[in-house]
């Protein structure tokens, strides 16, 4: 088994990054984790008291779950992977059901902050991307699906996701094997990153 770390600010491209590198990849052969599934189990707060969390911070994920369904895949066990939804800021009570794979992919904007979870890994990866277009990007996406006003989108870009990026997220890049620059643009470190990601692997017989 191969587990690759992706990490990047909010809006950086991670999503496409790591949807550009399964393409190359067999199907049945690798599984994608989102940390945004393995943020804390809210259910004992209001809606209004769990819009008040500061999802941008490492205390709003659960790691010690996280870490403990990651060793489980790398001992050839399933998990129950747990679901979130961003409209009640909540996990939901379903549940996906992942078997081991011969690549793991950890995606998440603070995949590399916790110690624990980065000895799991065998690949870490940092994907960078100017602020400009990171927020163009929270921008779009948000207003589309996650229910939030374009002033509200800037609102939490200048009061919580700038400080914590800056704080938690960038800091990051130090244990990165591999930096990408402009995101998902550059094809070029992508070409790269899937390159030797399947020379790895050739002795799996992908």
């Amino acid at each position: 088994m191969y587990i690759i770390g992706i990490a990047g600010g909010t809006g950086s491209g991670k999503t496409t990054v790591v949807r550009k590198i399964v393409e190359s990849l067999p199907c049945d052969k690798v599984a994608i984790i989102p940390q945004d599934s393995y943020y804390n189990d809210t259910t004992h707060l209001t809606l209004e008291q769990r819009k008040l969390i500061n999802f941008d911070h490492p205390d709003a994920f659960d790691w010690k779950l996280l870490a403990h369904q990651i060793d489980q895949l790398r001992h050839g066990q399933a998990i129950e992977q747990p679901t979130y939804s961003y409209l009640v800021s909540n996990r939901q009570e379903e549940t996906i059901h992942v078997e081991p794979c011969e690549v793991i992919i950890i995606e998440g904007i603070m995949a590399l902050w916790k110690k624990e979870l980065r000895d799991l890994m065998d690949l870490k990866i940092y994907v960078d991307a100017d602020p400009d277009e990171r927020l163009i990007r929270v921008m779009k996406r948000d207003t589309s699906s996650r229910g939030r006003t374009p002033q509200m989108v800037i609102d939490r870009y200048m009061q919580v996701l700038k400080p914590m990026h800056e704080e938690f997220i960038e800091p990051t890049k130090r244990y990165a094997d591999l930096i990408v620059p402009i995101g998902a643009s550059n094809e070029q470190a992508i070409d790269i990153m899937r390159t030797y990601i399947i020379h790895r692997l050739r002795p799996v017989h992908l």
